[in-house]
């Protein structure tokens, strides 16, 4: 074989090597992103599926307890609002803003017996922050 053969072979495994790294690497890290909403239309189809999955904690459905490995969470995310909705499990550190009736993003899979096993739980952030009202009246500064 020539040396312009072998380095044709040679370049053509290496590109096939990191084509299927690069292919793996992408599917094995992919997720849908979904609404609640979207999600119990889809949840059938989405056993054993990485999900990531935006709701709101349903109010009075939290339980926590604390163990050595981190918070153990079980709440029910649901729609906003607030009429239907998947049980959610968490063992980790608990975002700061996280409380009933907030909105999150859950990420995660979900299993064959109904309950999304979350590896990480993030609390949405207001998009408007809104000023205080005033209160001279006037809406400009008090003299």
């Amino acid at each position: 074989m020539t040396r312009k053969k072998r380095f044709l072979i040679g370049a053509a495994l290496l590109v096939g090597a990191v084509t299927y790294l690069v292919y793996a690497g992408v599917r094995e890290s992919s997720v849908y992103y979904l609404t609640i909403d979207e999600f119990l239309h889809k949840k059938a189809t989405l056993v054993d599926e990485g999900v990531r999955v935006a709701g709101r904690v349903k109010d009075g459905s939290v339980a926590k307890k604390t163990s050595p490995t981190g918070t153990e969470l079980q709440f029910v995310l649901t729609d906003f609002n607030k009429s239907d909705g998947v049980k959610v499990f968490y063992t980790g550190i608990l975002p700061d803003m996280f409380a009933e009736g907030r909105d999150v993003i859950v990420e995660g899979k979900y299993a064959r017996d109904g309950i999304l096993r979350a590896q990480s739980v993030m609390t949405s952030c207001p998009s408007k922050y809104e000023a205080e009202a005033d209160k001279t009246g006037a809406g400009g500064p008090a003299s």
